[in-house]
């Protein structure tokens, strides 16, 4: 999901950037715009690299604030303290946990035995190999090549034919007997047309049909990953398949499986990609499913803090007893003046005009000029093709809806919103959906504390507690719904008027387009995170990173050394979630701080002024 990433602005001082201040200062600040787990992407509204500190900040005046989306309370009452996340991206390194429940690491980058160099490679001589290699590639003038068994065996005949199919894709094989011998006789399978794509077709039986890798990778999205990878190998990007996408500024290490596509083929990239790499390869036979993983693995590096050791141990051993806020973090909701869940809203309302107004009306804050410029002219025209015209890029979200209207009018606007990507859009209503659950969160905090209570959900039988059944629930048991047609709600809480207070009725949540019926679901209040473990770094090069990763330890790259004192310290913290669970929502509560970009920027602009 695409971080973002806050403009680079030269500066003097090596800490001048994304410092963040405990609540209570009046200058909140937070993680720049990213996503670890949450399993959508961003959708409008990305900075570019080049723009200066100024636009940036001004853009991000509208943005939004952890408020705005529901994000109000924190778990425990330790005192707050500033630090500096994601300064580099190597601050923040994701591994998955598999659904084995076992740590996905990059550590080999061999290729799978018999997997492209099979035992039988011996049996040709390399005279042999020459002469077929000739005959795979038409420059045989015969036709065929002819190999005679010395020691004629049905093993060893055997053996031949396989390695000349094996390693010769596209020939086939017959045996002959001319004077008393028996010869091995290759020749074409299919004339002319079996060249065209020999590999394509060729595929050993008791092979898995699928390749499984370990993708490594910097400061790049999943989704980027995969079609950088699709580019090399020429195919489709629904090739490949994983279990959950992985932030953009961050180094994340996941599992990938692409169809038919050899361990060697797939080594062979990674003497031509920038920040990615590939290895730990096996086939099998079956590819991955989106959310089969037990969740991820997080080693988080917090700069420069100003908490003491006590501080620092009084939060994180509240991390690790009582855990946090299931909030769903703040990249959940876009970043522009226009937020998703608005839009979401608009949708679940059946109120199209509204969504079409919201997604390409002008909007405050800084946007690329193109976008103002198309912006302007649908507010002055409402015409579909002028303001199409002013889209360079027509796969943006404003430009796929103004394709739609202009292809299907404005009557029929359900019709054009669909020519939109159907993640996209049903992100809109899950975006909705979020800021629901977090504002219910926050008031059930609110009223109630940490303790279980009469009302209360619990996800075992999901039903209501009676007063007696909360004695024996703690916090960790309660889950608060998503909205949608298919769940039960706590009896203590007013979803209803929330949800009619946005002109929505809650016992009549079914959309009459499928897509967009809402079941709902079950989400826990409080994650404790496992494996939590912590430790207070010093060092005094700023520069330098402070985990060493999977691919350094490959290149043998020796482990960073850490000062008895330095002129800086940091916090170096690790821990596991379960899938789409928020790493920034962890964080915020150990360093007590707001991670929307809006109050990031108001404290980086401090920096510039």
């Amino acid at each position: 999901t695409e971080g973002f990433k806050l403009p680079t602005i030269s500066r003097k001082h090596p800490y001048g950037s994304r410092k963040l201040r405990k609540e209570g200062d009046n200058k909140n600040g937070g993680p720049p715009h990213q996503d670890e787990e949450g399993e959508e992407e961003e959708l409008e509204g990305e900075a570019s690299e080049g723009e200066d500190g100024e636009t940036f900040a001004n853009m991000m005046k509208h943005g939004l604030t952890e408020l705005d989306v529901g994000i109000l309370k924190f778990v425990s009452d330790h005192e707050g303290f500033s630090g500096i996340l994601k300064e580099r991206y190597s601050d923040f390194v994701v591994h998955e946990i598999n659904k084995q429940g076992k740590t996905v690491h990059l550590d080999d980058l061999s290729i799978p035995a018999g997997a492209e160099q099979p035992k039988e490679s011996d049996v040709l001589t390399e005279e042999q190999k020459t002469q077929l290699g000739e005959l795979q590639l038409f420059k045989n003038k015969e036709g065929n090549v002819s190999i005679e068994v010395m020691d004629d065996t049905k093993e060893k005949r055997t053996l031949v034919h396989k390695a000349i199919k094996t390693q010769f894709p596209g020939l086939e094989t017959k045996t002959e007997e001319k004077e008393g011998s028996k010869f091995i006789v290759a020749y074409h399978a299919a004339g002319k047309k079996a060249l065209a794509a020999p590999r394509k077709h060729f595929w050993p039986k008791n092979r898995g049909s699928f390749c499984h890798f370990v993708l490594y990778k910097e400061n790049k999205d999943t989704m980027d990953a995969i079609n950088v990878l699709s580019k090399f190998l020429r195919l489709r990007p629904n090739m490949f398949s994983y279990m959950g996408t992985k932030d953009k500024r961050a180094i994340t290490v996941q599992e990938i499986a692409v169809l038919k596509i050899t361990a060697e083929r797939l080594a062979h990239l990674n003497k031509c990609l920038m920040n990615l790499k590939l290895g730990n390869f096996s086939y099998k036979n079956h590819p991955l499913k989106l959310g089969e993983l037990q969740g991820n693995h997080f080693t988080v590096v917090i700069r420069n803090i100003s908490g003491t050791n006590e501080q620092v141990h009084q939060a994180m051993t509240s991390l690790k007893q009582t855990g946090f806020i299931n909030y769903y973090g703040m990249q959940r909701f876009g970043t522009t003046a226009v937020p998703t869940q608005q839009v979401g809203r608009a949708i679940l309302r059946n109120d199209w005009n509204e969504v079409v107004d919201l997604i390409l009306k002008p909007r405050p804050g800084a946007e690329k000029e193109f976008l103002v410029r198309c912006r302007e002219e649908w507010a002055k025209t409402q015409n579909p093709e002028a303001a199409l015209k002013k889209l360079p890029n027509k796969r943006c979200v404003e430009g796929q809806l103004l394709r739609g209207l202009s292809m299907y009018g404005k009557k029929n606007i359900v019709t054009a919103f669909g020519l939109i990507p159907r993640n996209n859009r049903l992100m809109y209503i899950h975006s909705y959906q979020s800021v629901v659950w977090n504002t219910m969160v926050s008031r059930r905090i609110e009223a109630f504390g940490l303790k279980a209570v009469e009302g209360d959900l619990v996800l075992k039988g999901t039903h209501v507690l009676s007063a007696e059944e909360a004695e024996c629930h703690t916090i960790h048991d309660i889950v608060m719904p998503l909205p949608g047609f298919d769940v039960i709600y706590p009896t203590h809480h007013g979803y209803r008027e929330l949800l009619s207070a946005d002109g929505l009725d809650i016992d009549n949540m079914r959309h009459k387009v499928k897509d967009y019926s809402l079941a709902g679901a079950y989400r826990r209040i409080i994650i404790r995170p496992s494996d939590v473990s912590w430790e207070v770094i010093e060092y005094d090069d700023p520069r330098i990173s402070l985990v060493h990763t999977d691919f350094e330890k490959l290149e043998r790259k020796p482990a960073p050394v850490f000062n008895k004192e330095g002129k800086y310290r940091a916090l170096r913290m690790e821990f596991s979630l379960p899938p789409s669970t928020y790493a920034t929502m962890a964080i915020r509560e150990v360093l007590k701080l707001d991670t929307s970009i809006k109050k990031q920027t108001q404290l980086n602009t401090t920096w510039f002024n």
